[in-house]
């Protein structure tokens, strides 16, 4: 027997009574695991539509109080969860990252950017949006030829090869071993000057030019805010400048999502704008620029969610059903928390006292 539970267009249906308390009482994960081990149906849309309503704001005043308190009591159990050793880090970064290349293969662009692209025009492809973060992120470096560039957390290269090309001299550093494998590969195969490293940021003790920083900072846990600007800082040079593009709250702090936590990002945290600059308060950088992205995440998302579902009997054949629906739900509700801008993205540029100014923002849209 169904139970069905009508939220906006979609209805929720329910193969088994009890679960709707699992849904009630342990809403972060609960009906991600229904839907993961196929417990409940969604007749008049999908997956994302169904979450796309949970979080419209005039559904969210109806929810059971549960739901709405849930948060609070993850927020306790999160604050004895965020101490970061080097160890755990690198155990966080290969329960995600190295799942295997051929996942990420099937629905990221063919740079394999995995971050936020940015979308100035409409009718922009991924590949081009992909594109237009790189270009964008390299003209608020202000990148020189011969420049020594540092990626912290340089994925599969796309950013650093990119810099490479622009004339710049660049180190990525990456704690996935399957990253750095594809990495070092498309840099020999592209004759660049590009140095990837299996290395914690941390251990880092070189002077550079620039520093970049795409899509990581959302790995280092609270507690490790300030230290990761303190690397970036020691690291940089009197006259240099690093751009800092993340994932961020626009409203107070908050934890993680329970969901993300236990089958996504293990020991991931976003912080909101308040932590970040609190965090770059310690160092002796300033921040020179601030830009939030609103709807370009949700806009990507939506391509590497097509992209999935297109391809989806090839992940089911890499992992299984369970994992498929897994991801499909991690890819459905970012998409809907970012449309509600739940979610935002911050691009940080960073400067140390003597640098010089720029007297506008023409630069970073003039092209040049």
């Amino acid at each position: 027997m169904l139970h069905q539970a009508a939220v906006g267009r979609p209805t929720l249906s329910f193969h088994h009574a009890q679960d709707i308390w699992k849904l009630l009482f342990f809403p972060d994960t609960g009906l991600a695991e229904l839907y993961a081990d196929s417990r409940i149906s969604i007749s008049g849309g999908d997956i994302y539509s169904l979450l796309h309503a949970f979080l419209d704001p005039a559904v969210l005043k109806v929810m059971p109080l549960p739901i709405r308190m849930a948060g609070s009591f993850f927020g306790l159990v999160n604050r004895f969860s965020q101490g970061r050793t080097k160890r755990q880090s690198r155990k966080n970064v290969h329960a995600h990252y190295d799942l295997g290349n051929a996942l990420y293969g099937i629905f990221l662009d063919k740079d394999w950017q995995y971050s936020c692209a940015y979308f100035p025009h409409d009718g922009m492809t991924l590949d081009e949006a992909q594109q237009a973060k790189k270009d964008h992120i390299r003209r608020k470096l202000r990148l020189e030829p011969g420049a020594r560039v540092l990626d912290i957390g340089c994925g599969w290269g796309g950013m650093a090869l990119d810099l490479a090309r622009a004339g710049a001299v660049v180190k990525g550093v990456t704690l996935s071993d399957q990253q750095l494998d594809l990495a070092r590969r498309r840099a020999t195969k592209a004759k660049l000057p590009v140095d990837f490293a299996l290395q914690d940021y941390r251990e880092e003790n070189s002077l550079y030019d620039r520093i970049v920083s795409v899509g990581m900072l959302e790995h280092v846990g609270k507690t490790q805010l300030a230290r990761f600007f303190d690397s970036v800082d020691r690291c940089l040079k009197e006259d240099g400048i690093a751009l800092i593009h993340t994932i961020g709250r626009p409203q107070s702090p908050r934890p993680t999502n329970r969901f993300i936590q236990k089958y996504i990002f293990p020991g991931g945290y976003i912080p909101s704008l308040s932590e970040l600059t609190l965090a770059v308060e310690t160092t002796g950088l300033a921040i020179s620029d601030v830009e939030v992205f609103f709807l370009h995440y949700a806009e990507t998302l939506r391509s590497w969610r097509e992209n999935f579902l297109r391809n989806r009997d090839d992940v089911v054949h890499l992992y299984d059903e369970h994992f498929a629906r897994i991801w499909e739900f991690y890819l459905a509700s970012s998409e809907a928390c970012f449309r509600h801008k739940g979610l935002v993205v911050y691009q940080l540029q960073l400067v140390k006292p003597d640098t010089t100014p720029m007297m506008s923002r023409d630069y970073i849209h003039s092209g040049k």
